[in-house]
């Protein structure tokens, strides 16, 4: 995929899962009664962990900056972490519906769990953008990557890094939690390019996302399959990544096998610069902030969102739900200086310490 692929958003891409119910238009969403907000915005912001870095040191500070300039510095943020626990991410929620927030935004910890806090909110007059994960419930908006693709890339970086030892042994899937309903997407897109090409010895569907259970899954899967037969490792984001390969060093791998990853993590980019993970993919979370952003004060202002989202998804409860879709691309060592650099996700000082320098230099990444 071409970098420029970053900057431009996929609106003619439309998605769909199976679906009941219906969504009315975006702007009939907000109270229809309801003039022109009046007075300063508070959205609620709702992000389900952190043990994925990107939350904390991108997203959250990301939507707080496109909301002050949307709203002439005036717009709030109420800001809650559910640290991976639906039940608690559903007290936030319920919270911030008492406390009359005009919009939330919610990155469902659990997609189903978290319905019947956004009936709430639509109760209370209050419109719910869904943020990366296509959460139920009846939903104003939403706005994600194209997760589909997201496995798509990762599962032909793999293939073609295999080459002609695809079928020379097995690979282990490590998926994201069941959960999540991007790791479903991520799953189905990586199969759709690995199915009938390689070998699946295991794969595991991993709790929490967690990098200690994708570690205690690899174990187990050394251990079934035999190192000798494991050629690689289709791993659904970053932080499994390490666990990942964490296993595979301490069961004593020579040469590691290729490992995907996802959320071009620092460590992740550090782990691809010296050559022990193969790939990420790099998913532009300026672009994403910022579209969820303009959805909600849009919304909050009681404004029709058609300027903004050109497409629609459906969700297993709503249809038609207005949606914007950011592309993703394939980072590996050839594309650091043109993808994470360029953007200002990292600096050459934070990627390239003592520990990476010659990695880096190898590499060209400067």
């Amino acid at each position: 995929m071409r970098r420029a692929a970053v900057a431009t958003v996929a609106t003619a891409m439309a998605v769909s899962l199976a679906a009941c119910g219906s969504a009315k238009e975006s702007g009939d969403k907000a109270e229809a009664s309801k003039a022109e907000k009046k007075g300063p915005i508070t959205i609620g912001l709702l992000l389900p962990e952190n043990q994925t870095a990107r939350y904390e040191k991108f997203d959250k500070p990301l939507i707080e900056k496109k909301v002050s300039e949307l709203t002439g510095g005036t717009g709030k943020i109420v800001y809650a972490n559910a640290k991976q626990d639906a039940t608690t991410q559903s007290q936030q929620a319920d919270t911030m519906i008492t406390n009359k927030v005009d919009v939330l935004v919610v990155d469902a910890v659990d997609s189903k769990a978290i319905a019947s806090s956004v009936k709430k909110a639509k109760g209370a007059g209050i419109p719910v953008v869904a943020y990366d994960r296509l959460a139920e419930g009846p939903i104003d908006a939403y706005t994600s990557f194209d997760n589909e693709e997201v496995g798509r890339v990762q599962g032909k970086a793999l293939l073609d890094e295999l080459g002609d030892k695809a079928k020379s042994g097995d690979i282990v899937m490590m998926n994201g939690a069941s959960t999540d309903p991007n790791a479903g997407l991520f799953k189905k897109g990586a199969l759709s390019v690995l199915d009938g090409k390689v070998n699946i010895g295991k794969s595991y569907d991993t709790k929490e996302w967690k990098p200690e259970n994708a570690n205690a899954n690899m174990e187990g899967a050394i251990s079934a399959l035999g190192k000798d037969k494991i050629i690689g490792v289709y791993s659904a984001n970053d932080g499994m990544a390490g666990g990942i390969i964490t296993a595979l060093k301490g069961a004593g791998f020579t040469k590691l096998p290729p490992v995907t990853g996802q959320d071009a993590e620092l460590a992740g980019v550090q782990r691809i610069v010296s050559g022990e993970q193969f790939m990420s993919v790099y998913k532009s979370y300026p672009q994403e902030a910022e579209i969820a952003a303009e959805m909600a004060v849009a919304l909050a202002k009681g404004e029709k969102l058609d300027s903004i989202a050109k497409t629609t998804v459906d969700s297993p409860t709503t249809k038609a739900v207005p949606t914007v879709l950011v592309p993703v691309v394939s980072l590996t060592k050839d594309n650091i200086n043109e993808t994470v650099i360029k953007d200002g996700i990292y600096t050459v000082a934070e990627i390239c310490t003592d520990k990476y320098k010659a990695a880096c230099d190898a590499a060209g990444v400067k």
